[in-house]
């Protein structure tokens, strides 16, 4: 046999044998793998705990949990809240947005004119000469207009704070008065009232009517009426002119004391009067 045919021949066996010991050969994934797809374990939260870590565990938590629950079957709790769905924001916050920033945009434009206007202005009055100032001229006819204007105008306020003086100083009662002094003076003056108006009850008003009404009596300081008014009827015209006579009949009343006269003039009193189902006048 020829050097090239046996050189042939060899190359051939060897790889025949080569495949062969290949193909022999079979590739199997290690145990460790196979158990780590299988024991594949979700991560969840737990409400409590317990001391033994479980031996076939389930899940895994932020603690040890070897069992719970309410139930002996093979259960595991899971969330009582809906799948949240996937929320996009709408063609109407897109279009809100570039809304506001389209006005932003313009209000920063405004803005900026508005400041180089302002500028322009500020400058082109610094450029301008100051106009020379004008000295008006007053002749002596308004020298005297306004000398005469000044005194009716002195006059008017001296008239106004003259009266202001003259006005009569009031004192104006209720039925509560805090002031001893005005206190004891009101309680002379409603006891007198009250003995003159039953010794001059209205005869045709005896047994028949009988109501309520508020008055007011002004005083003045030497014991004078000045004026009585009846501020809200009793309904029944009888009565309140019956009132009105019984403070014109009690009339004149007592002067005022050093105590009062001293800062007021006049005593203004407003009180509510009575005329009983007994046929008698109160003064409250």
């Amino acid at each position: 046999m020829a050097p090239s045919q046996r050189n042939l021949t060899l190359a051939l066996g060897a790889s025949l044998l080569l495949h062969a010991v290949v193909l022999s050969i079979h590739f199997k994934l290690p145990e460790a793998i196979g158990r780590a797809t299988e024991q594949a374990l979700d991560v969840i939260l737990v409400n409590s705990k317990s001391a033994m870590k479980p031996h076939d565990a389930q899940a895994k938590a932020q603690a040890n949990l070897d069992g719970g629950g309410n139930t002996d079957e093979n259960r595991r709790a899971t969330t009582p809240l809906p799948v949240a769905k996937d929320t996009h924001e709408g063609d109407a916050a897109i279009e809100a947005r570039q809304r506001v920033a389209t006005l932003e945009t313009e209000q920063q434009q405004m803005l900026t004119q508005l400041k180089s206007e302002k500028s322009v202005a500020a400058a082109a009055r610094r450029s301008e000469p100051a106009p020379p100032a004008r000295t008006p001229s007053v002749s002596g006819m308004d020298l005297a207009s306004n000398a005469l204007a000044m005194a009716r105008l002195e006059g008017q306020i001296e008239r106004d704070v003259d009266t202001y003086n003259k006005r009569p100083r009031k004192a104006f009662v209720g039925a509560r008065t805090s002031e001893y002094r005005f206190a004891q003076y009101v309680e002379d003056w409603r006891q007198k009232i009250e003995r003159i108006g039953n010794l001059n009850y209205p005869e045709s008003a005896r047994g028949r009517l009988y109501g309520s009404l508020v008055i007011t009596v002004t005083i003045k300081s030497d014991g004078e009426l000045e004026s009585v008014d009846v501020n809200r009827p009793s309904g029944h015209k009888l009565l309140d002119d019956a009132a009105r006579r019984i403070v014109q009949l009690a009339a004149p009343y007592a002067a005022f004391p050093p105590a009062i006269k001293r800062d007021t003039d006049v005593i203004v009193i407003t009180r509510t009067w009575t005329f009983t189902n007994s046929d008698r006048l109160q003064s409250n």
